[in-house]
């Protein structure tokens, strides 16, 4: 299942969405939310290719913010 990530500069926040789920974020938790997503893959290899699209999505909106 895909991820998607958008980003709002007026609110200063994310919003993750894959599937149904959806949720957002401050941009200030960006680098948290990144963490626990390559955690989780860690800790779960079972699962690993799951998060790999969430993480995916997380690191190329830190980059697109960094290049503004």
């Amino acid at each position: 299942m895909n991820t998607s990530v958008t980003h709002d500069s007026a609110a200063e926040t994310f919003t993750m969405t894959k599937g149904a789920w959806t949720n957002t974020y401050p941009i200030s938790d960006l680098s948290k939310w990144i963490n626990f997503y390559r955690l989780q893959r860690e800790r779960f290899p079972a699962y690993a290719t799951y998060y790999d699209d969430d993480v995916t999505a997380l690191e190329k909106l830190a980059a697109t913010i960094h290049r503004l």
